[in-house]
């Protein structure tokens, strides 16, 4: 009889969405931690969804307080930057407050992974990731628009026009709400946020923009206390 304790299975779950500028920051230390972590710790990330679909532009106050956002991060996080000819030029990059486009284009791409080899199952998932936040954050353009999407799908090595396929697919918009209603079960109220499941039970862990290491103690402690 074997009587050795089974292994437990601890999960951390990163909560984002591609235009969420905090989850831009918080990519250097985001993939400093994924080295820290446990071998055996699963790593899975679904989109919370920030703003849904509309085609009403930005209003002003709001374009005002985005851009003040961006300058608090270039505050807080050495290294971060933005171009703000997105707010300067506004009326050619027709800001909209809709993450949802960009939210399917990042599941869009991930149905052309090859999700039986654990090196590139998520190949294409984080290349429009990158690809968005380069867009938006970097070169001005707008991920609100399919054609952006599109555009920055051929960019990293898609068929746009089956890309576009999927991106418009009802099966994209389900997988979507799927993703966004697991964050609601699991209470986040913002991005990013990370939670550590440790067999049945799930537990908030602090984002630290600025070093992984505080981030890894935390985990490392839940795990000793669960």
């Amino acid at each position: 009889m074997n009587s050795k304790k089974p292994v437990k299975t601890n999960t951390l779950y990163y909560i984002h969405d591609p235009m969420c500028s905090w989850c831009y920051a918080f990519k250097p230390v985001l993939q400093k931690l994924r080295q820290q972590l446990p071998e055996e710790m699963e790593f899975t990330s679904f989109l919370g969804g920030l703003a849904a679909d509309t085609e009403l532009p930005m209003p002003e106050e709001m374009r005002q307080q985005l851009q003040a956002t961006w300058e608090r991060i270039e505050k807080k996080v050495p290294g971060i930057q933005f171009n703000y000819d997105f707010w300067i030029n506004w009326k050619q990059s027709h800001p909209r407050r809709a993450t949802y486009p960009a939210c399917r284009a990042v599941i869009a791409a991930h149905t052309f992974d090859n999700k039986s080899d654990k090196y590139t199952e998520y190949q294409y998932q984080e290349s429009m990731i990158d690809a968005i936040q380069k867009a938006y954050y970097q070169n001005a353009l707008n991920p609100s628009d399919e054609s952006v999407l599109i555009q920055l799908a051929g960019e990293i090595g898609l068929d746009e026009t089956l890309f576009q396929s999927q991106l418009q697919a009802g099966h994209t918009q389900t997988e979507l709400e799927k993703q966004i209603s697991k964050s609601r079960q699991m209470n986040i109220r913002s991005y990013p946020s990370l939670i550590l499941k440790i067999e049945q039970s799930f537990w908030p862990v602090s984002i630290d923009y600025l070093n992984s290491d505080p981030i890894m103690e935390t985990i490392k402690m839940l795990i000793e206390f669960e």
